[in-house]
């Protein structure tokens, strides 16, 4: 059937088809045992972990405690610098969250941001507007940033994948690649203008993953701990999950970029390498389960997998 061949042709160039060297793995035999991924972290090496990097890690304190969020410079080099100049001028101290909608996001900044008289200045050294950098050039992604890619289908993109920890999706055919918006994904803030972003303004997904959001937002890092911190305010009641009343708020008390910290002070966490042979055993062992499991899909998603974290081995 030649109408039929050259079409399967067309999907395979487009990505739209995997070939069978990129189908799932499939299902360990019944009789064989199945790790845990408790039992996978634990026999992991210490190559296969990294160190965060003082200068691409912000430290988020709240009364509740600290939240960690990683930047992505890769994928949205000026957003990330500008994020490390606001940090490092304590842009965001004593500032707010000023908006938790359920199931999508809480956003943090200045309420006050579009009223020029009442408006915190940036520090020294910020932009206040930046190109929009929602994607970048496929090739960015490959072997020197670790790209692991994943078997299992996609509804949002023809590849998906991981990149040095971040949840990545591309599209060959376009020849661009970008972060996805999953749990935990901290994107910039912008009003109608594609570049009006500059990373003031900061928000994470708390819900279930609004990839409609790809490719229209600037992705600039993800959390990595203290995502119950959060997830778990109080919802807004106005429009958009914002606050009514200034009381609603939750206070930052302040944002720190990590290499601005004491060394004594810094977390000491370490994070899974996504290039590693334990992610690639931690995939599996989550797309075909054991133990209390009866069903296994035997597929996952890009934004089903949390890249794990671990204090530093003593």
């Amino acid at each position: 059937m030649p109408h039929l061949r050259s079409v399967l042709a067309a999907l395979l160039s487009a990505g739209l088809l995997t070939t069978a060297a990129a189908a799932p793995r499939k299902a360990p035999a019944a009789a064989a045992p199945r790790p845990s991924a408790q039992d996978i972290l634990a026999a992991s090496p210490a190559s296969d972990w990294r160190a965060l990097d003082p200068e691409q890690t912000l430290l988020m304190d709240l009364a509740g405690g600290q939240v960690i969020i990683e930047l992505a410079p890769r994928f949205a080099p000026a957003h990330a610098a500008n994020i490390r100049a606001l940090a490092r001028g304590g842009y965001w101290d004593g500032l707010f969250v000023v908006r938790v909608q359920d199931n999508f996001v809480t956003q943090w900044g200045d309420p006050d941001a579009d009223d020029p008289a009442k408006a915190r200045p940036l520090p020294a050294g910020a932009s206040a507007r930046l190109p929009a950098e929602f994607s970048v050039p496929i090739d960015q992604i490959g072997r020197a940033a670790g790209f692991t890619r994943l078997p299992d289908v996609d509804g949002w993109a023809p590849r998906t994948g991981f990149a040095e920890g971040f949840a990545v999706a591309a599209d060959p055919k376009s020849g661009r690649a970008w972060l996805a918006h999953c749990y935990g994904t901290v994107g910039a803030g912008r009003s109608d203008a594609v570049d009006s972003s500059n990373g003031a303004e900061l928000y994470v997904v708390i819900g279930q993953a609004p990839r409609g959001l790809d490719l229209n937002i600037t992705v600039v890092g993800r959390v990595i701990k203290g995502m119950e911190l959060l997830s778990a305010l109080p919802r807004g009641t106005a429009a958009m999950g914002f606050y009514d009343k200034p009381e609603q708020r939750t206070g930052i008390e302040r944002i720190r970029l990590m290499a601005e910290v004491p060394a004594a002070e810094r977390p000491a966490l370490q994070v899974l390498r996504t290039e590693s042979a334990t992610w690639t055993r931690l995939l599996d062992a989550r797309r075909y389960r054991g133990g209390w499991f009866v069903h296994s899909a035997g597929h996952i998603d890009v934004c089903s997998a949390s890249v794990p974290t671990r204090p530093v081995p003593r």
